[in-house]
């Protein structure tokens, strides 16, 4: 029996090589908590079909991210790493709670609004149902805590009230209310200094770039836009470069630059070529435990496998309980 406080499930949509917002924004945190609690993380490829217009390269996403997952700390013995499909039970799940979960609240969510507009040609039911097939993820491994910022809180209520919504309907506790596991995630802007990282919007540094890409794009990122001449002070407050010096450098360095920018002690390529520096030291690590499980891709395979087994069996504890009080017919 585990003596850990309680189960955390996260997901993520297999957007192939992640960058270092998802670093900073996730998996860090998903690293931590594995020590912690009993953790079922999820690349959630069925949630990627609502938006892909082509799936030639989904599989390849997904081996992307387990790659970078493992790489960054996610271990198989502490934690159950595995791709959403390969738990069929998710679909299942998703399709008895969408009985009890009224259009009208899924078209007013913030979540579809957004989607709507981004894809307005393409506004297909698992668009709409989306929240749902969500719900289902959260719900069929009974997970106590959800982590998100404070953003997403939204989705977490909407997930909590589709919970209440059928265990009443059904007089049943056969599904867990999961609480919010609130986590400070930073906002980390792109190389543009403007908008959050994206690789839709092609302003992102990959955690698995080489030295000299990862450099490349550094030399390209936007400083304080008041500063045009090299002998101008410069503000470091809105520099989005001396905000990535304060995640890769070391204080004394960060504190030189603070203080020598302001009286243009030193410029901006300067400043950059020194954060390029420190990001690719403080990623090789990570770069070189990546390499090592590609070159392996037979045993990545096997941990993405045997982390389904392993939430399969919550899966059918799950919707054993959740037949039943439908009043479904048990398979065999």
């Amino acid at each position: 029996m585990s003596l850990k406080p309680g189960r955390v499930f996260s997901g993520a949509r297999p957007t192939g090589r992640q960058h270092l917002g998802n670093y900073l924004g996730a998996i860090k945190n998903y690293v931590a908590l594995q020590d912690e609690y009993e953790c079922v993380y999820s690349i959630v490829d069925l949630h990627a079909l609502t938006t892909l217009e082509s799936t030639q390269d989904l599989r390849q996403n997904s081996y992307e991210m387990a790659l970078d997952w493992l790489a960054a700390g996610l271990d198989p013995q502490k934690c159950i790493i595995f791709i959403q499909s390969h738990v069929p039970e998710v679909t299942e799940l998703h399709t008895i709670l969408s009985m009890v979960t009224p259009l009208g609240k899924l078209t007013d969510l913030p979540t579809f609004k957004e989607k709507a507009r981004m894809h307005p040609h393409n506004i297909n039911y698992g668009l709409v149902g989306y929240p749902v097939l969500m719900t289902a993820d959260i719900a069929l491994y009974r997970a106590n805590w959800v982590p998100v910022g404070v953003d997403q809180a939204p989705h977490i209520e909407f997930s909590r009230e589709t919970i209440r919504s059928f265990n009443f309907h059904f007089n049943t506790n056969a599904l867990v209310e999961p609480q919010m596991k609130v986590t400070n995630v930073p906002k980390v802007l792109g190389i543009d200094g403007q908008q959050k990282m994206s690789k839709s919007l092609n302003n992102h540094i990959e955690l698995a770039a080489t030295p000299e890409e990862t450099q490349q794009r550094v030399l390209s990122m936007v400083t304080d836009p008041a500063r045009i001449r090299r002998t101008d002070p410069g503000n470091p407050d809105v520099c989005n470069v001396f905000s990535m010096h304060k995640i890769f450098s070391g204080s004394e360095e960060v504190e030189m630059i603070n203080v020598e920018c302001r009286r243009a002690g030193i410029g901006c390529v300067d400043c950059k070529k020194r954060l390029a520096k420190n990001m690719n030291a403080s990623l090789q690590p990570f770069r070189d435990r990546r390499a090592d499980f590609d070159s392996k891709p037979d045993q990545v395979w096997d941990i993405l496998h045997d982390g389904a087994r392993r939430a399969t069996v919550i899966a059918e504890e799950t919707m054993h309980d959740v037949r039943a009080a439908v009043g479904l017919a048990e398979r065999d």
